[in-house]
């Protein structure tokens, strides 16, 4: 049996939205922040997901290097569901089961669409836990303010083409 109760929110977390509880976890593990290397078996879909959701949460403060599992989990989800989606678009959610003379016994739903929707369940409590949807983002506070690294913004504007402000 899993652990009773709410999960723990990070002390860092916690730190960003001002609570007085962000030094209670003293020996809380703090990963290295920064982007994870996106990788290579990633599913061409999914390695565009990476590239536009990669910048966006390090330059938010969230990201670690630690997150990048996480991260590949998400972005293939997504690629998955993408596949799933674009077969219902263009079949449609059912097909007609026929018996031998032809005549229509029933409409079923194509697989796809059990598929799709568990995978967009997945993809929810991944967003969540990446701070990808608005109800997630309104518990974290971050400083927009990050310190300047320059070794990291060569490399930020080097496989992005991104420049901070």
């Amino acid at each position: 049996m899993g652990r009773r109760g709410p999960r723990p929110t990070p002390s860092a977390v916690l730190k960003k939205r001002g609570s007085w509880r962000a030094g209670a976890n003293g020996d809380e593990p703090r990963p290295e922040r920064g982007a994870p290397r996106c990788p290579v078996w990633l599913d061409p879909e999914a390695k565009k997901l990476w590239r536009s959701v990669v910048p966006m949460l390090d330059r938010a403060g969230v990201l670690t290097m630690v997150d990048g599992q996480t991260l590949a989990r998400y972005c293939q989800t997504w690629a998955r569901w993408r596949k799933a989606d674009a077969f219902l678009q263009k079949n449609g959610e059912t097909y007609t089961l026929r018996d031998e003379a032809g005549k229509v016994k029933m409409l079923l739903p194509f697989p796809q669409v059990s598929i799709a929707g568990g995978l967009a369940q997945q993809l929810t409590r991944l967003e969540q836990e990446l701070g990808l949807t608005p109800s997630a983002r309104t518990r974290i506070r971050v400083d927009m303010a990050l310190p300047r690294d320059p070794g990291r913004e060569e490399l930020i504007q080097k496989h992005f083409g991104l420049r901070r402000a």
